[in-house]
């Protein structure tokens, strides 16, 4: 299982992992941003979520090479709280988000999940969910469709797509990635296939809707940050514009100065912003080189003040 962590170092410096701390990474994968905390911590225990239970056999694997102190959760990070309050843990020195679908993921065929090898129409990271991409292909209506690959692809095309995917499917169904991506590249002009895939956006937008990837997101962002101690950390890496609007959109919330004693000369702590946000980073060149799928990510980072 190759998998390469996408700005691994700097997501691990911004956590500052303390050996005695409680840290938290709600999107496991293959494990490596998970090695790295672990590695650092004495005392302290990492509670990692995964959902994707090959994900989970093997990081369980390469974790236990480490240490023992960490648990799995094989959970969806939108039930967070939740499932650490079941654990006894209100408090948390640190939390990280790496939104990216793994490159073990990306590459199993069987999954779905890539436009570049054939397989069923699948794309579930919880291989028990009971909506996957067929069923969003083939079962949701002409608007439904043209709205999430609109939305969640930013597909100029969506349009024409959506119109395409609707026409073949009173044929046959659509059952494999290589139908439906030949239906959309069919759909678009020339021009757009010499700059990039032509299905990269509409996959990239079912597989948003296949997992509620964006609908969940504020909530756990928000749980996320109640849980910090003061002075810790959150960190976030995503990988397109929705995912980082939304993350940015609730960092920004969370770090306004409260409108009541905006220009008091002593401002009570209570009424202080909750978060201090660092300067967001991106890739360097040399790990895109590395990396080409490190291309799209951003790193946010923020510190919880009180």
């Amino acid at each position: 299982m190759k998998h390469v962590s996408v700005l691994l170092n700097e997501t691990i410096n911004a956590l500052n992992v303390k050996e005695d701390g409680i840290y938290v990474d709600c999107t496991l994968g293959y494990a490596g941003h998970s090695s790295a905390i672990l590695k650092r911590l004495k005392k302290g225990k990492l509670y990692a979520f995964d959902q994707d239970e090959e994900a989970r056999k093997h990081s369980e694997n390469v974790l236990r090479k480490i240490s023992d102190n960490f648990e799995i959760i094989p959970n969806n990070f939108v039930n967070l709280k939740e499932e650490l309050n079941k654990r006894e843990i209100t408090k948390v020195d640190g939390i990280m988000f790496d939104l990216g679908v793994s490159s073990p993921q990306l590459d199993d065929a069987k999954r779905g999940f890539s436009f570049h090898l054939d397989a069923p129409l699948d794309m579930r990271m919880d291989k028990d969910a009971k909506l996957s991409a067929y069923d969003v292909v083939n079962d949701y209506s002409f608007n439904d469709l043209y709205k999430i690959i609109k939305e969640y692809g930013e597909e100029r095309y969506a349009k024409q797509i959506a119109r395409s995917i609707e026409q073949r499917r009173k044929q046959k169904n659509i059952e494999t990635t290589f139908e439906l991506s030949e239906i959309i590249s069919n759909s678009v002009p020339s021009k757009y296939k010499r700059l990039t895939h032509p299905a990269r956006r509409t996959f990239q937008a079912i597989r948003i809707e296949v997992n509620k990837e964006l609908s969940i997101l504020p909530k756990s962002l928000n749980d996320a940050i109640d849980m910090l101690n003061v002075n810790g950390v959150i960190a976030v890496i995503t990988f397109h514009s929705l995912e980082d609007k939304i993350c940015k959109d609730v960092f920004t919330k969370r770090s306004k100065e409260n409108e009541l004693v905006k220009n008091l000369p002593i401002v009570p702590d209570e009424y202080k912003p909750e978060l201090k946000l660092l300067k967001k980073i991106k890739p360097s060149k040399e790990e895109i080189i590395n990396n080409k799928r490190s291309r799209s990510a951003t790193l946010r980072i923020a510190i919880k003040m009180r």
